[in-house]
């Protein structure tokens, strides 16, 4: 595997990782990263799968394991004396809940920041506790806002979404128009159809096992802040309501923006992020 990965800022100041999630890759961060430089030392890398990272075949290649082992090998080679404040958006955050509960990564990790990201066991026990409670509207309704997973697990559907409805052009526009999004041409750029592709690994491999299995709430190892874009039309702000089980001291910080709060609002993210970072270190 080789794993592609910028860094800037002074390598002397506290470091950040920033994972990106789907169908993104590092570039996503691009506006976040230029405004946190000046301070921290800021580390971007593209998951396995996408942008210029090596893609294997097959989901199983895609499992947490895997995925930790990338997140131990960029902060090997890129702050191997330093822990790193890790922060992850939509499956960045996702898998970072993950990260952040592994005694791997014991004195390594030092904060976590999830953005748009819950974890996919606080999916899971959340939908398991509208069933129990007879409240099957909302969970219809979060699953019709899930549409896509569906999709992207379905055979054939990667295929035929990112060569049909979600082909370059028409991404472009929905990021204008459902996101609120300026004309950008990240979201016209030349790998986005393969990154989609080949990124559907990570539903592929991970959405049923982790999110149909019984609840085994795992803390995290560190302090995790929670920022909560309160328009996602993707993921349901209901998926957080039990996210104390899996972080005690969580800091909540519900936003006024969409999913892509990172490309919509870097001002704010960045801010969060400074504010976080800079109260775990003076601890």
């Amino acid at each position: 595997m080789t794993l592609a990965a910028v860094e800037e800022g002074p390598v002397d100041r506290p470091a950040l990782v920033l994972v990106h999630g789907y169908p993104d890759t590092k570039e996503v961060w691009s506006d976040v990263i230029g405004r946190l430089s000046d301070r921290f030392h800021v580390i971007a890398y593209d998951v396995r799968g996408f942008g210029a990272s090596d893609a294997p075949r097959g989901p199983s290649a895609y499992g947490y394991e895997e995925l930790a082992s990338d997140l131990s090998a960029v902060i090997d080679a890129l702050s191997p004396s330093q822990p790193v404040h890790l922060i992850g958006h939509d499956w960045g955050g996702i898998m970072g809940w993950e990260f952040a509960a592994m005694d791997r990564f014991d004195g390594r990790l030092r904060s976590f920041t999830s953005i748009a990201g819950p974890s996919l066991e606080q999916i899971g026990s959340s939908l398991r506790r509208l069933v129990r409670h007879g409240q099957l509207g909302e969970v219809l309704r979060r699953l019709y806002r899930s549409w896509y997973v569906l999709v992207l697990c379905a055979p054939g559907g990667p295929s035929l979404s990112w060569r049909g409805a979600l082909a370059d052009a028409r991404w472009s526009a929905q990021m204008q128009r459902r996101e609120g999004l300026a004309p950008d041409p990240y979201y016209a750029r030349a790998s986005l159809t393969r990154d989609g592709l080949r990124g559907a690994n990570l539903y592929r491999r991970n959405i049923l096992m982790r999110v149909a299995r019984p609840p085994r709430p795992r803390p995290a190892r560190v302090p995790v802040q929670l920022i909560i874009p309160t328009r996602d039309r993707f993921i349901s702000t209901g998926y957080y309501e039990h996210a104390e089980r899996y972080a005690p001291g969580l800091v909540r910080r519900p936003v006024e923006a969409t999913h892509w709060v990172v490309r919509s609002h870097p001002e704010l993210v960045t801010e969060l992020i400074t504010g976080f970072v800079e109260e775990v270190e003076a601890e």
